[in-house]
């Protein structure tokens, strides 16, 4: 595969970034292969020099000369984005996006009639090879589209196929998810902090204590629930801790969380159809 690809990314940003040092990491694709085009100079440069890519400022010289472009532009610049590739992309060239809220259809609008579009929702663990990426099939994209981007993401973690209906559900669980954890490890710190730990100390023993538990959980193949059952027993610590979780809502608030991060990828694909009627 990697011998017959040219890769453009519209846009150098982070996320696109992780892909890239992915693909090149696991060799998917040569470095060789690789385009990456974005108005920062500086951003080109580090890549150019880290990576050994292609870099351009044209998204244009980047469109022309692949057969794979990765959308990789914030949401909001998408409209002023998508026309000028319209007259660049080669015929067949498979798009992949990775812009939360974007739907194919609003993509699809833009570009040649009958261009294959992927839509993905990855997120930023991607930048140590340990992300989470759905990836949904537009209205020509075919099995082996679908299959192609998941090779790619690949690169930087686990891959699943869900239907696009689902991707807004998926940006409230796992594209945001991140975030909640990171907020989790916070609260652990400083309530560890507050109990008489050192911050640094607290923080190692929260960050790692998460890291753990998911690999349990992943490794064992256990229901959430079972290994839960496993660690709390009548009485002690964990019982009295979790109890305490449920006082204060903690699972309420969690899938408040995921509630109001996808509905606000709703409404940003909304505002993105707007903007291109």
């Amino acid at each position: 595969m990697a011998d017959d690809l040219t890769i453009a990314f519209v846009g150098a940003g982070n996320m696109a970034g992780a892909l890239i040092q992915g693909l090149i990491r696991t060799t998917t694709i040569p470095s060789t292969h690789i385009i990456a085009a974005d108005p920062d100079q500086a951003r080109l440069d580090l890549l150019e020099s880290d990576l050994a890519i292609r870099v351009t400022q044209s998204n244009d010289a980047a469109v022309k000369s692949a057969n794979v472009v990765v959308l990789a532009t914030k949401p909001q610049v998408f409209g002023q984005v998508l026309p000028g590739l319209a007259s660049s992309l080669q015929p067949g060239t498979l798009v992949i996006s990775i812009a939360a809220g974007i739907s194919t259809r609003t993509i699809e609008r833009v570009l040649p009639d009958g261009t294959h579009v992927v839509r993905t929702m990855p997120n930023t663990p991607a930048l140590v090879g340990a992300g989470a990426t759905a990836v949904a099939a537009g209205a020509y994209a075919t099995d082996e589209d679908l299959a192609l981007a998941q090779r790619l993401f690949e690169s930087v973690g686990i891959v699943v196929q869900v239907p696009e209906s689902q991707i807004d559900a998926v940006t409230g669980v796992s594209g945001s998810g991140p975030a909640y954890v990171f907020a989790m490890i916070e609260a652990l710190r400083d309530a560890g902090a507050r109990e008489g730990l050192p911050e640094a100390t607290a923080l190692q023993l929260a960050s790692q204590t998460v890291l753990g538990a998911a690999r349990l959980l992943l490794e064992r193949g256990e229901a959430p629930e079972a290994l839960r059952q496993k660690v709390t027993s009548p009485g002690g610590t964990t019982l009295a801790g979790l109890q305490a979780l449920d006082d204060n809502g903690f699972r309420d608030a969690v899938q408040g969380a995921v509630r109001a991060a996808t509905r606000r990828s709703a409404e940003l694909g909304q505002m993105a159809e707007g903007s291109n009627d």
